[in-house]
């Protein structure tokens, strides 16, 4: 279980392919802490420590993980988000994140204004998949506000600390990011589908 909150960003250092399997090694300031078998997310992506270098740590994603969020879109160098997994004790300052990428979201446009960034998104909306104004969504990890979702777009807005602390500052139009749905929100279509269904049946 995460928070979203990001704790530090990560560079890719290597990339190598082993059947439907990638490994990515990725150097940060966090991996020297890391131990093997530890959980550790990636742009949002929860993935288990496999083996350790000096200040680097590698991971391995599967064929399925590939598909459904933007791993391997990676090359050598590009930034990743890192964060570790929650302690019991620790304050909830995001919200419930479980490292499980629902979809991708392409960028469509990010505006400047006074000092913030907002970043608008499209993706494909389905039952299970839903936004609300002021809710809860995970982008490349990182917990954010939803700002104004309409039909399949929406958009967050992005402080200077975040911007210059996460990868955000490298998304531009055209971009694909990693979503995860706000587990209660999931809960709750889920419970909403299925009341339906039965109602159906009567």
């Amino acid at each position: 279980m995460f928070t979203g909150i990001i704790e530090t960003t990560g560079a890719v250092q290597s990339i190598r392919k082993e059947g439907g399997n990638v490994h990515f090694t990725i150097k940060s300031p966090i991996s020297a802490e890391l131990k093997v078998d530890q959980s550790v997310a990636h742009n949002g992506v929860c993935l288990t420590v496999v083996a350790l270098g000096p200040g680097s740590h590698t991971v391995t994603a599967i064929e399925e993980t590939l598909k459904r969020s933007n791993l391997g879109a990676l090359k050598a160098g590009s930034e990743i988000n890192l964060e570790r997994a929650m302690k019991a004790d620790s304050r909830l300052d995001g919200h419930m994140v479980q490292g499980h990428v629902d979809a991708t979201a392409t960028c469509t446009a990010v505006d400047e204004q006074d000092g913030s960034w907002y970043y608008r998104f499209r993706y494909q909306p389905t039952e299970e998949h839903l936004l609300v104004d002021k809710g809860s969504v995970a982008v490349n990890g990182v917990s954010l506000t939803v700002v104004e979702p309409v039909d399949d777009v929406f958009s967050v807005a992005i402080i200077p600390y975040t911007y210059e602390h996460t990868n955000f500052k490298d998304i531009k139009p055209g971009d694909t990011v990693n979503l995860e749905f706000d587990i209660i929100g999931k809960y709750i279509a889920r419970y909403a589908k299925l009341y339906s269904e039965q109602r159906q049946g009567l």
